[in-house]
């Protein structure tokens, strides 16, 4: 019988040894990648460019119907899945950097860049651990688009059967209130569900000398946008973590003219999967409850978005000696449970796997933030993150 478990130490040096031999290309991808970001479903460039060098490194490219892509490796034997994201968001780029981003408006504030690099690295390392003999199974990347938008680009590459046959999946995002150098990992929930929800409100409209004359749509909205999160921290298990945010309220133009239309939208954040199942019936009971008073009607507009990314236990135990592997026991750190949404949440819906937070703040240096124009990573991150997803699919698949 072939030793799956020789396999896995065999690998190790192999996979930091071509990481380390191409982290300076690497680096110089993830900044080109950085300069010229790409939206949902727009990831056309990126594509195509990693699409090339993964082809190039002996992988068999699948292209999607849209954008990003699959390759497979190996012929035989159990299969794993690497997810990276490629898409950028519609934030400026506020760094001097000589690489910040030549697209006015969007830029790689999620560090999507990133991740697309490691997982690139990752098919290199894994393409010769595959020509010494050394991979005992078969490997799957999935270069996945629009993980920004609801309800994501995980379910239209899982629509193309990018998971048939998958037995475990792994991914990484980076996380800037970690140093480099360490690996956030957490057991069970990982980030939240989200959704997206806009309630718009209509009614006769009057003068505001005259409220009861008409129903006094604005004085509704107020209720609706104050109202609604107390009512479901008493209706829904508080255990559950329900949070709603507001990002947009809008209604009337003049003083003393109440307006016959309002909306106001925002996301609802769930820690629980089971509460997530729950929560669009319950905020739809609670809205019509909540207007009704005012002589208006409502109409909601309810978007599912992500599940919660659920880190399976072999799947984290295997991160766990990935990460030891080629960090050291100190390379692990405990990563808290996040309110952000992550599509990757659609994978762990089908299948095992883990997710993990990679370090991407220098030490010593200023914590940043995602989703903001000013983020900078440690580039050390790279091939930290490469080495990191190339292990865990190769320890992934000695497990039976």
């Amino acid at each position: 019988m072939p030793d799956h478990a020789g396999a896995a130490g065999s690998a190790t040096p192999v996979i930091a040894e071509v990481v380390e031999k191409h982290e300076s290309d690497l680096v110089d991808l993830r900044r080109d990648l950085h300069a010229h970001p790409e939206l949902s479903w727009s990831e056309q460039r990126t594509s195509e460019l990693v699409a090339t060098r993964v082809q190039a490194a002996g992988w068999r490219v699948e292209h999607s119907t849209r954008t990003g892509f699959t390759a497979d490796l190996g012929a035989d034997g159990s299969l794993v899945g690497l997810r990276a994201d490629m898409d950028a968001l519609p934030v400026q780029d506020l760094t001097d950097d000589p690489y910040r981003s030549t697209v006015d408006g969007v830029a790689h504030a999620c560090g999507h860049d990133v991740h697309t690099t490691a997982l690139l690295g990752a098919a290199l390392a894994l393409a010769e651990v595959h020509d010494r003999g050394l991979l005992p199974g078969r490997v799957r990347l999935l270069f996945q688009p629009a993980e920004e938008v609801m309800p994501g680009g995980a379910l239209h590459l899982m629509s193309e059967g990018a998971l048939s046959g998958v037995e475990r999946v792994f991914a990484l995002h980076c996380d800037p209130g970690v140093d480099v150098g360490q690996i956030g990992l957490r057991l069970g929930p990982l980030t939240s569900a989200a959704d997206r929800v806009e309630v718009r409100l209509t009614g006769t409209g009057g003068h505001t000398s005259r409220p009861h004359l008409t129903g006094d749509l604005t004085f509704a909205l107020a209720k609706v946008t104050t109202e609604l999160p107390a009512v479901l921290s008493r209706r829904m298990d508080p255990r559950a973590g329900v949070s709603v945010v507001w990002g947009s309220i809008h209604a009337g133009s003049a003083p003393n003219v109440i307006p016959d239309q309002g909306t106001v939208t925002g996301t609802v954040r769930i820690l629980d999967a089971v509460a997530w199942a729950d929560c669009e019936v319950v905020v739809r009971q609670v809205v019509d409850e909540l207007v009704r008073p005012y002589g208006v009607s409502a109409e909601i507009d309810y978007q599912r978005g992500v599940p919660p990314v659920v880190n399976d236990p072999v799947a984290n135990r295997i991160l766990a000696e990935a990460v030891r592997a080629h960090l050291g026991e100190h390379g692990q750190v405990a990563a808290p449970q996040s309110l952000g949404a992550e599509d990757f949440g659609w994978y762990l819906d089908r299948v095992p796997g883990a997710m993990m937070r990679l370090g991407t703040r220098a030490p010593g240096g200023p914590t940043y933030d995602l989703h903001q124009g000013n983020l900078r990573v440690d580039e050390r991150a790279v091939g930290i993150g490469a080495k990191l997803l190339a292990e865990s699919a190769v320890r992934s698949l000695t497990r039976r």
